[in-house]
């Protein structure tokens, strides 16, 4: 071998190690700050999610517009930061939030839900949503750990990002509504 030859041979071997450098470098940006991908591990989302969908995030989507109501958000869970959590927000900061007779009303008027199946959910007493907080809900009412449960959702402290859509199954691929 020449030595032109195993330089061609270095120089392409570097080319290769900074290209994967720089893709690694860039999934990591864009994952950190971007986009992340999310497993649905429970009904608590049904019909919306089903478990074992998966679901792309948008993290930055919040940077440039308030959360709102009827998007279907990813946090962490406040109990237990650990744990990521997706519900839909039903009730924005200021708002009264309520349940009855099956229905959920927001300020005393009722909220249309038409992504929901009919239910027989509990009535919830009224409750204030604070500034800077969210009121979540899963949309299989009565099988969801939400703000019913521990509380209307600070966003700034546990906010993650706006579900954009489902990747897998290849069955249910599409946006999230």
């Amino acid at each position: 071998m020449t030595q032109e030859s195993e330089k061609e041979k270095d120089n392409l071997w570097r080319d290769i190690l900074e290209a994967v450098i720089l893709a690694v470098i860039l999934a990591a940006v864009i994952r950190i700050w971007i986009v992340e991908p999310f497993y649905i591990p429970s009904p608590s989302m049904e019909p919306t999610l089903y478990p074992r969908d998966r679901i792309i995030v948008n993290k930055l989507i919040y940077k440039f517009r308030p959360v709102e109501r009827g998007d279907v958000i990813v946090f962490k869970y406040p109990l237990d930061t650990q744990r990521d959590f997706v519900k839909r927000v039903v009730a924005l900061e200021g708002e009264t939030v309520e349940i009855r007779n099956n229905y959920v009303y927001i300020n005393g008027r009722r909220l249309d839900e038409p992504y929901l199946p009919r239910l027989s959910i509990p009535d919830f007493s009224p409750v204030r949503v604070p500034s800077g907080h969210v009121f979540v809900m899963g949309d299989n009412r009565n099988n969801s750990d939400d703000s019913r449960v521990w509380g209307p959702l600070n966003i700034e402290e546990y906010l993650i990002g706006k579900t954009i859509c489902i990747y897998w199954p290849p069955g249910r691929i599409g946006s999230i509504k």
